[in-house]
């Protein structure tokens, strides 16, 4: 499917989204696809890998793919969303999210037919990325409060929760790679470059330094660990390049993804290890870290021995709905260390969202291992996307089906009770 065979029949149809809160009037068909992958490549290949800075050329190039591939992106989302459980879309903060989403959406629809050659079109649309990039930065906290806002007023209900998980998997991919899109181009042709990294191509790194990223990851979940806590744990960190054993461990990646998913797992780690050892907090067993490269997987392993978790329980650990953290206020200016309950399943995201993963190992009682797996060649670390379509939308009508496994108590049995009846 082509970019033009779903591009909006007129402003007046997207002006009936905002006002009756339904996509369901956006004029693109249910079987909307994720972006053709040739057309990404081609965007990389010709924008992304050019030299940063203002060439007319390669913005012009970037400015006529983004404004029609932004839309359908967004259009995807919104579809989705509306298909979410109405008592959980009646909810304060989730209202909030679909009015950022429509209103980006509408201001991008601006740009549908207004020419590269117009003087001022390019700037508008820099301009215009950064506003909507703002907008949408709390939207992964908000929609957390949305799901609590939920939970408190309706419980907890098997099947809603499985729609919720299917959803919010979609939807943050989408974001991730919504910002990403945005990130690359307002960093190429804005003022937003780095100068601490000039050989940066917008966000991605060709030479990214694996270890130093895990350092820094290391150090800012310390800091923050350290203000909860009255220690945290020290760090042992060890590469294994098999490609090039004297060398150290690079990558082409994005910084920010592969420091999301390490801050997230150290600041698990660190509140199992200082919780786990309460009793002696003056001598914490260190944290791990172990970069490795192969032929096909470049891996991170973050173990710590804090305890571990019980098998029953790993699964939940990546369900938006789950968190063994007391839930945090959104109005506290203390950043929260845990409790929302997204940071390992937005972290999985991250991974996979370039063909990669994210996988707990645990042993109870003693501690945890967690295993990022990331693509050692550039060239198969392709967009991963959610697609839109018939099957997608069939999964949210579709009734709950009975388990086929004999399925026991999910809770263990305190044996305690029954031994005081005898």
């Amino acid at each position: 499917m082509t970019h033009s065979s779903v591009k909006p029949q007129s402003d007046e149809s997207a002006m009936r989204v905002l006002w009756a809160n339904k996509i369901s009037f956006v004029p693109f068909p249910l079987s909307v696809c994720s972006p053709c992958l040739s057309l990404f490549l081609s965007y990389v290949h010709r924008v992304c890998l050019c030299v940063p800075g203002r060439d007319n050329a390669c913005e012009k190039t970037s400015y006529m793919f983004l404004r029609k591939e932004l839309p359908v992106r967004l259009a995807n989302t919104m579809r989705e969303v509306n298909l979410l459980p109405d008592r959980l879309l009646s909810q304060p903060s989730v209202k909030l999210v679909q009015k950022w989403y429509m209103q980006s959406f509408l201001e991008l629809l601006e740009y549908e037919t207004r020419s590269p050659d117009d003087p001022h079109a390019l700037n508008d649309f820099l301009e215009a990325l950064i506003e909507i990039r703002n907008r949408h930065n709390d939207v992964v906290p908000t929609m957390a409060q949305g799901l609590i806002e939920y939970k408190e007023k309706f419980g907890f209900d098997p099947f809603v929760s499985s729609n919720i998980q299917y959803f919010l998997d979609r939807f943050y991919t989408n974001r991730i790679s919504f910002r990403m899109l945005i990130n690359q181009h307002t960093l190429l042709f804005g003022n937003d470059t780095n100068p601490a990294h000039p050989k940066h191509i917008g966000s991605i790194d060709p030479a990214c330094s694996v270890a130093d990223v895990v350092t820094d990851a290391y150090e800012t979940a310390k800091m923050l660990c350290e203000q909860y806590y009255p220690a945290a744990p020290e760090l042992k960190i060890a590469e294994f390049n098999a490609k090039a054993p004297s060398k150290p461990i690079q990558a082409v990646y994005v910084p920010s993804h592969l420091f999301h998913m390490l801050f997230e797992l150290f600041k698990n780690a660190m509140r199992a290890t200082v919780e786990h050892h309460e009793e002696d907090k003056d001598d914490l067993p260190p944290i791990k870290a172990k970069v490795t490269l192969g032929k096909e997987d470049l891996s991170i392993k973050i173990s710590d021995k804090g305890g571990g978790v019980a098998l029953r329980k790993i699964d939940r650990l990546f369900n938006y709905t789950y968190s063994t953290a007391p839930t945090p206020s959104l109005d506290s200016k203390r950043v929260p260390l845990a409790g929302f309950g997204h940071g390992l399943p937005i972290s999985r995201l991250y991974a996979r969202y370039f063909q990669g993963d994210l996988k707990l190992y645990s042993m109870e009682g003693v501690g945890t291992d967690a295993v990022i797996y990331l693509k050692a060649l550039s060239s198969e670390s392709f967009e991963r996307l959610p697609v839109f379509n018939k099957s997608a939308w069939r999964h949210y009508q579709g009734a709950p089906e009975a388990d086929d496994w004999s399925n026991p108590s999910k809770e263990p049995r305190d044996a305690s009770k029954y031994k005081a009846k005898r």
